[in-house]
């Protein structure tokens, strides 16, 4: 299985924390995915490439998200997400 490295010139967008995780569509309709950890960063602002974990194989690859890549960000135990709080868990406003 090949890992997307397509990356857009002026990104697309996409922001990631360690532990959250990346899901990539099947290669055609009704086909399942692949998806992984993101265990570390490149750039402390969250912007791609990651290093990721992969579920499927358990491998760490540098992963340049393209298209067809989605992140699941991981909440806390109130249900916000990390990247919305600041340091020792206050709110971000």
């Amino acid at each position: 299985m090949t890992v997307n490295t397509y990356s857009p010139a002026h990104g697309h967008g996409i922001h990631a924390e360690v532990g959250d995780r990346i899901v990539l569509g099947g290669p055609t309709a009704g086909t399942p995915g692949r998806d992984g950890e993101v265990i570390a960063l490149h750039h402390a602002d969250g912007t791609p490439p990651y290093d990721v974990r992969w579920s499927d194989t358990g491998r760490t690859t540098v992963f340049f998200p393209g298209p067809d890549a989605h992140v699941r960000h991981l909440h806390d135990e109130t249900g916000t997400p990390r990247h919305e709080q600041k340091p020792y868990g206050s709110m971000a406003r």
